[in-house]
Formats: C-alpha cells, sequence, structure tokens
C-alpha cells in the first residue's frame, strides 16, 4: 500500500494510519515524495521534471521498489497526493487494486465547479494562482514559516505536527520544489482524466476550506466502480490530522473490502 501526502504536508501525514495497516498485516509505504525529499529533489526550475506524468511513473516506480512486480496495490493520496493517485488509477488501472482519496475531488469534477464557480471554487482555490508567483516561497517561510503554520493550524493540524512538516518543508529548497507541482501543473482547473473503474473510497470534510460541497459531491460522476462518498461532518481539508481515527476505520474497511 502507496500513502500520497499532499501540500504543504510530508510522509508525517501517514503517522496514524501506518501502523494502523501494518498491524493490521498491510505493507503501508508514505514516503516524502519528489521534490519534498532532499534525496530525489529535480531542480524546480525545469518544471517538466514535476510534470503530472513523472509524479505518475514515481509512484509505479516506488510500488515496483517494493516488490510488488506486477502486482496491483492499494493507492491512498490527500490533496495533491490525491490528484497523482487519480491519475494513478486512470492510466494504469490494471495496478490500483483499491483508490482511498482525502479531499481531493475527481479533476473532472473540480473542473467543472471551477469553471461554473460552483460552491464558491474559484475563491477557494485562489492559492493555486498565488503559488505561480516567484515572491510566494519567501513570503510563506518569513517569520519561521508563520504562514505555512497559520495554515496547518486553521486546518486543525496540532503544533507537534506542524513542526513535523515543517522539518521537511520549512526551507527554500524544499518549498521551491513542492510549489514546482503547481507550477508544472499550470491551471489545475484544466487537468481531467476519464471515468475511474477501481473501487473507490472518497473522503471529504464539510468544513474544506480548498474544496466545495459541488466538487465533491460530482465526483460520483467520475467513478464507474464500486463507490463510497464519506462525508465527515465538521472536519476540514487535512483529515488525517483533523480525524484521524475515523479515516483510519474507513480506509482499513475500505481496503478489507477490495482485499
Amino acid at each position: 500500500m502507496l500513502l500520497l501526502h499532499g501540500f504543504p504536508q510530508s510522509r508525517h501525514s501517514w503517522r496514524h494510519q501506518v501502523p494502523a495497516l501494518g498491524a493490521a498485516g498491510y505493507r503501508a509505504v508514505a514516503p516524502d515524495q519528489r521534490g519534498y525529499s532532499a534525496g530525489v529533489r529535480p531542480d524546480p526550475a525545469s518544471l517538466a521534471r514535476y510534470d503530472i506524468e513523472r509524479l505518475v511513473a514515481d509512484v509505479l516506480d516506488l510500488a515496483n521498489a517494493c516488490g510488488s512486480g506486477r502486482a496491483p496495490f492499494h493507492l491512498v493520496g490527500h490533496d495533491w497526493g490525491g490528484q497523482v493517485a487519480w491519475f494513478v488509477a486512470s492510466r494504469h488501472p490494471d495496478r490500483v487494486k483499491s483508490l482511498t482519496i482525502l479531499s481531493r475531488p475527481h479533476p473532472a469534477a473540480f473542473r467543472r465547479a471551477f469553471k461554473e464557480d460552483a460552491s464558491g471554487q474559484q475563491h477557494r482555490s485562489r492559492h493555486h494562482k498565488a503559488f505561480h508567483d516567484p515572491k510566494t516561497t519567501a513570503v510563506l517561510l518569513e517569520n519561521g514559516g508563520q504562514r505555512l503554520r497559520a495554515t496547518l493550524a486553521g486546518n486543525g493540524v496540532p503544533s507537534a505536527a506542524i513542526d513535523e512538516y515543517l522539518s521537511v518543508l520549512g526551507n527554500e529548497a524544499a518549498l521551491e520544489a513542492a510549489l514546482a507541482w503547481y507550477r508544472a501543473a499550470g491551471a489545475i482547473a484544466n487537468m481531467e482524466i476519464g471515468a475511474i473503474a477501481t473501487p473507490t473510497l472518497y473522503m471529504w470534510g464539510d468544513q474544506d476550506g480548498s474544496v466545495g460541497r459541488s466538487a465533491a459531491e460530482w465526483t460520483s460522476e467520475h467513478v464507474s466502480g464500486a463507490y463510497q462518498f464519506a462525508v465527515i461532518e465538521g472536519a476540514g481539508h487535512i483529515l488525517t490530522d483533523d480525524r484521524p481515527d475515523l479515516v483510519t476505520t474507513l480506509l482499513l474497511n475500505h481496503i478489507a473490502r477490495t482485499a
């Protein structure tokens, strides 16, 4: 099982889920992804190295490195990790045994919501455009990463977890690489794929400031396989910190159904 973190986080996103998955008999791998990891950090000025197809290839390479061969594996993704996971399931349905997405809607559902400005999606996604500004890294890191810390805290992330995330992302090289994901994608609202046949669990917090209800609900229209939409009341965007026990329970139940 591969677990892919989002922005502005790291492998530590899955601190609660990995031990539980291991105890249930699964081999759970939660890496720092391309650019977040100092060992895999291509020059962020070369945006082609952060193209979505490279990110998809990274997932397959990780699965192969873990010994899966051509066998299917369970895939979990939050936020940008969820975006990549949608693409992996679309491009390589034979490799993905089950798909679990946290917060990030199906790209086609997001594109529609953004285009129609349903549930105020354009305002919710205003940070996407801001991340293309070359001054963004300095702004986010000033005063000890004050803005990053405030964003995480506002999403229910405890201070100890914030320190863990910034231990990975709280430096210029890592943050520039993380922002290269957005810059390489251009307008995320233009990214689109077809329907997903893989059994899918989609979790969304109804207080998510980044993803509105319309995009979340329309995701069902783009999954042709077995589908569960779990609305987590009172939860925001970063569900693994906001509702870790519930996320773990939903995830274990979902993969057990597809084991």
